[in-house]
Order: structure tokens, then sequence, then C-alpha cells
């Protein structure tokens, strides 16, 4: 039966690719806004570092698969892991500001960062191109035999295998020792180095982690629809994975993909139906989770489920 719970997402994501062949661009979407919620979950709900410019890594992939293609070379995998270097190094620059604060500070260092980077790819519009967004990037077929097609087809599967083999390592990493470390370090910040546990060590590594994760999910985008705009580092790609996140569950993974998959179809559905108003409608949806459902989505879920 748990193996059966472990594996219905996935089974789930397999039936949409055949079910649902018109709406593969937005599974694609769904799963890359998964992965950058796993990213949020590793830093936030496991290390509880609390971010506001997450969309600084994710942005950081996307320009570097996308420049990357732009400027001839388009091969996506080795996209994907120059995308997670780029992030990772600029996680592991950035985490010394962020972690020598206090939470408070160190929230407003994050945002801070992600709106000097958001402005600095602005300005930078002849190699970024600015508001009008990197154009023009040709990524080559996936394992040199997948060519990504107008029906979405190669990108929805690359997307979920990507994403699929992320999860299972994150899977690893929090159930590792350092896993457990992170959520020591996280109830109790102040006991942790009495236990031996180097903290700035471990949360930098966290940081840095996360930072990939997000890339990872930044150059999947740049990847699968051929185009990088600045929205990848807007505030708002911040804002709405932590949303999805919480709507998820903090510190589970399988919440961070429920989460992510539940407000990507809600704004897909709502705002088609009321195009002017759908966020208050989400904003009800929010507030009434976070009064009745303790845990988000996967709380409700675990109190529904079987006992034992």
């Amino acid at each position: 039966m748990r193996v059966l719970l472990h594996a219905l997402p996935w089974l789930v994501a397999v039936a949409g690719y055949f079910l649902l062949p018109e709406q593969l661009p937005l599974l694609s979407s769904i799963a890359i806004a998964a992965l950058f919620t796993v990213s949020l979950d590793l830093i936030v709900g496991y290390a509880g570092v609390v971010t506001l410019g997450q969309a600084a890594f994710f942005g950081a992939g996307a320009y570097t698969a996308g420049l990357l293609a732009q400027n001839g070379w388009g091969e996506p995998i080795s996209g994907l892991l120059a995308a997670a270097v780029v992030a990772a190094a600029l996680g592991l620059l950035t985490a010394p500001l962020v972690l020598r604060s206090g939470a408070l500070a160190g929230l407003m260092v994050t945002l801070g960062l992600g709106l000097m980077l958001y402005e600095a790819a602005n300005k930078a519009a002849a190699i970024t191109g600015g508001a009008d967004g990197l154009q023009g990037a040709e990524v080559w077929p996936v394992l040199g035999v997948f060519r990504f097609d107008l029906y979405g087809q190669t990108a929805y599967l690359y997307s979920l295998s990507v994403l699929f083999l992320l999860f299972w390592l994150a899977k690893l990493i929090v159930a590792s020792p350092y896993g457990l470390s992170l959520r020591g370090i996280n109830g109790n910040p102040r006991r942790a180095p009495a236990l031996g546990v180097p903290v700035k060590a471990r949360l930098t590594a966290a940081y840095a982690l996360a930072a990939a994760y997000a890339g990872v999910a930044g150059a999947l985008l740049a990847q699968t629809t051929a185009f990088v705009s600045l929205d990848a580092l807007s505030f708002q790609r911040s804002a709405d994975g932590l949303l999805m996140l919480v709507l998820g569950g903090l510190g589970s993974l399988y919440g961070a993909l429920i989460g992510a998959a539940a407000f990507t179809l809600a704004h897909h559905a709502l705002s088609e139906a009321s195009p002017i108003f759908w966020q208050l409608w989400l904003g009800i949806a929010l507030m009434a989770l976070a009064l009745f459902g303790r845990g988000g989505l996967m709380g409700l879920l675990r109190k529904l489920g079987p006992r034992g």
C-alpha cells in the first residue's frame, strides 16, 4: 500500500501524457513549478531558512541555458548541468549574506538580491534581451534523438524525467544524516552547535543545493519554451513558489509536488473562469486551507489516509 502511494503521483503524471495530449504545455509548466517548489522545500521546509529571492537562482539557470543555446551550444543535458553550477555558485556567494543575519534581516537580504539581479538583467539588454526577453535559443534534441515538438510531447517527458530524478535524489538527501541534521537545526538552532553540528556549513550547503535545484528548473523552462523573460527573475515567481509550498505542506517533498500541481491548475482554471477576480478566489481558498487544514494539502491527506 505504501509503495502504491509513493508511485501514485508519477502514475498520474504519466497518465496525463496519454489522457491530456492537448494540455501537455500546461503539464510541463506543472513539472517545472514542482521542481522549483522542491528547491524551496529543501531550504525553507527542511533547513528553516525563509527566502523571498529564490527566483534569482531560477532566473540565473534560465539565462545560463538560454545564452548557451543562443550562442551555439543547445545540448540540453549539459545545459542543465551548467545552469545548476551557475545557480549553486551564486548560492554559495550569497549564502554568507543571508545566513549571517537574523531571520527577518536575512529575508530582506534575499529579497534585495532578487531585485538587484532582476534589474541587472533588465539593464544588460544587449546580453539578456531586457524587457523583450532572450530569443532565438535553439535547443538540440534530447540525447540526440528526441526533438522538441510543437505539441510539447518531448518537453513534458523531458521535464517529468528531470523532476523524477531530482525528486528522488532530494528524498535520499533529506533521509541521510545530513538531512536529519538540517531538521535538527530547523527544530532547535541553538542546541545544534552544542551537539557538534556545524550549523553554518550545513545551511550554506543546503542553500547552494536549493539554488542548484532552482537553477535546473529555470533551465528547463528556457529549454522547453526556447525563450527567457525577466519574469524568470521576478519577485512574483518567488512568492508563487512559497504559496505552492505552503499550499502543499512545508517539510514534505510530496507536498511540494501536490502544492505546485494544485496552484498551477487553480491558477489556470480560475484565470479562465474569472480573468479579473481569479486572485480573490484563490486567496479565499488559501485562507480556508490555513484555517482548517494545518500542514497544507499534505496534512489533509495524512488525516484522511490510513492509520498505522
